[in-house]
This record gives structure tokens, C-alpha cells and sequence, in this order.
């Protein structure tokens, strides 16, 4: 009996080791000189499914109508603010600092949610000429293998409104050269981790009172950028219409890029013609065919942006955000 036994188990573990054998010949021929995961390797799965395709997300048929929160992905503001507009945002911002891990389960709840998130990267504590000479490699590669690993569409704002004086990433301690050098750096690197699911979406802040700062310079080129982006306000003592807060940005970008346009950040102070400056905003976007949204700054920051209390603006907001063009689900376009 014992006999037997012992030639039994023998058999059954001779089988285990050449199963083993087998399995690990498979893995190995798999994995063999696959890049794009983290440290450049990724896994047989990641091989097997292609990026995220964006195509259609560039280009949409229809307008992207956005909304940032206090806290990013925040659903419960998020669905609030659809609650008050009578429209689910498709497109929600997201900040992050240089420094942080790709906010995968954020992204990811958006998504299915249907909105699109816009990741605003900001590198506070880390010099641009850094990033361009490859001191922060080891970083970007790992963010940028997390956004492929998730294969979820995003748009990547980095180092926004670059043309102002008060980040430290803007003009008094940046030149135009190193933010296009560290720009497409990033883009490069993204592309080598195959993280192609990516938006790449330009943002200076509009130049009205920034005239002596050339954008045209501190653009990446067409090359490394998808979207045009906008940042800028309604304010009391500003520009209050459409026409005389975005057009010279407008026309100043339409002498080096033809790229869509999109409004990432912008908001009206409390007054009186409040309610008439959101109607400007979304009829302009509506009607223009180089834009492809907006996104309402709907928190109190350096103005009081938010509209939550303020029912005018909010019915105005309602009526004018209720054109069939704004609003479509990101997970169905094509």
C-alpha cells in the first residue's frame, strides 16, 4: 500500500512540475519585450487591448458642457449641478499636483457617470527645466503607464495659464522655451508608454491684460497639443460680454493653430447682468463651430464663481444649456 502511494504522489507531482513548466514558458514568451506598464513592462492584458481611441472625443458631434466642483470628483456636487441645470455635465475638471499618483478611481467613477475628466496637472513645487532635462522621468512614467493601465479617455492640462505672473510655473520663473521643452517631453513620454488615450489640451489664460507675453511662443505646436484651451472670467470691473473676454485670445491662437477650442475655466461674479453673461457664454459656444465646450468654474475662489444660490443665473443657466447641441454621452460617441 505504501508502495503504491508513494508512486501515486510522485506521479501527480511530476505532472504539477511540468505544468509549471509550461505556464512560466508561456508568461515569459508574453511578456517578453512588452513596454508600456509600470517601469516600461506592462501586463499580457494590457498587450491585448489597444488604447482607448479618442478620435470621435476630439471632434464630437455635439458640445461638451462642464462643470468643476469643489473636490474634483465630487458626484454628489456633480449630480446637484445637474439637478440645477437640468443636464448631466460631460465633462468635469480634476486637479493634481505634479507630484500626486493618476487619479484612476476618479476618472474612472466619470466615466461612468458619462463625463469626461480633465486632469489639470500642476508642477508647484518642480521646475520646468527639470522636467524637460528628464530629472522627473522615473515619475511621469509611472503617471503616464497608470493612464494607459486604466484605458480610459482624459484631457491633460499641464502647467495652465502659463502666460500669467501668478503660478510658479509662469512667467516670472519660466521662459517660453523651457515650458515647450518640458511640454512635449511629457507628450513624448506618454507616447512611448502608449498612453495615447490622452487629450491634449493647451490652456493659457485669455490675454486681455496679458498682452506683452506672446502665447504663440510658449505653444508646443500641433504636433503635441489636440485642444486649444481657455481660461478666463465675467467680472465686475472686467470684460462682460463674450466678444470682449475670449475674441482676442481667440484671434490672437487662430495666427498659429487651428486646434479646437475649449473654454476649461471660466465664471461670472454676482451682479446684476449675471444671468445675460451666462447666456452670452453658452450661446457663443453653441454657435461656434471651432469649439467644442465650456466648463463652469462653479466654486468661490478669487470670485465668488459659484451659482448654486443664485436662481437667476441658474434659470438662465438651465434655459440656454438646454440646446440639443450641449450634452452627449462620452461612452457612446463616435
Amino acid at each position: 500500500m505504501r508502495t503504491k502511494y508513494l508512486i501515486t504522489f510522485l506521479a501527480v507531482l511530476a505532472l504539477a512540475f511540468t505544468e509549471l513548466a509550461v505556464l512560466r514558458k508561456v508568461d515569459i514568451k508574453v511578456n517578453s519585450g512588452v513596454t508600456g506598464g509600470p517601469g516600461g513592462v506592462a501586463s499580457p492584458v494590457e498587450e491585448q487591448v489597444p488604447a482607448y481611441d479618442v478620435t470621435a472625443l476630439k471632434s464630437p458631434a455635439g458640445k461638451y458642457l462642464g462643470v468643476t466642483v469643489e473636490g474634483g470628483a465630487e458626484m454628489g456636487r456633480i449630480r446637484g449641478f445637474a439637478d440645477e441645470i437640468g443636464k448631466t455635465p460631460n465633462l468635469v475638471a480634476i486637479f493634481e499636483s505634479f507630484d500626486d499618483k493618476f487619479a484612476a478611481s476618479e476618472v474612472r467613477e466619470l466615466h461612468q457617470y458619462g463625463a469626461l475628466a480633465v486632469i489639470r496637472w500642476e508642477p508647484y513645487e518642480v521646475p520646468l527645466r527639470d522636467i524637460a532635462a528628464g530629472k522627473h522621468d522615473a515619475y511621469v512614467k509611472e503617471f503616464a503607464a497608470a493612464v494607459r493601465m486604466l484605458n480610459l479617455p482624459i484631457a491633460l492640462t499641464f502647467a495652465h495659464e502659463m502666460n500669467g505672473h501668478w503660478y510658479s510655473w509662469g512667467t516670472k520663473k519660466t521662459t517660453a522655451a523651457e515650458y515647450v521643452a518640458a511640454w512635449r517631453h511629457l507628450h513624448e513620454i506618454f507616447e512611448q508608454q502608449g498612453a495615447t488615450n490622452v487629450i491634449w489640451t493647451w490652456t493659457p489664460n485669455v490675454i486681455n491684460y496679458l498682452r506683452k507675453v506672446s502665447i504663440k511662443a510658449l505653444y508646443p505646436g500641433d504636433a503635441y497639443v489636440d485642444w486649444v484651451g481657455m481660461d478666463g472670467y465675467y467680472t465686475v470691473r472686467g470684460q462682460k460680454t463674450f466678444k470682449d473676454l475670449f475674441n482676442p485670445t481667440i484671434k490672437e491662437i487662430r495666427t498659429f493653430t487651428r486646434r479646437p477650442l475649449l473654454i476649461v475655466e471660466t465664471g461670472c461674479e454676482p451682479a446684476a447682468g449675471r444671468p445675460a453673461q451666462i447666456a452670452d457664454l453658452l450661446s457663443n459656444v453653441a454657435r461656434r463651430k471651432d469649439m467644442v465646450g465650456v466648463a463652469y468654474f462653479n466654486i468661490n475662489g478669487s470670485g465668488k464663481w459659484n451659482i448654486d444660490r443664485d436662481q437667476s443665473a441658474l434659470s438662465s443657466f438651465k434655459r440656454a444649456a438646454a440646446k440639443d447641441v450641449f450634452g452627449f454621452d462620452i461612452r457612446t460617441a463616435k
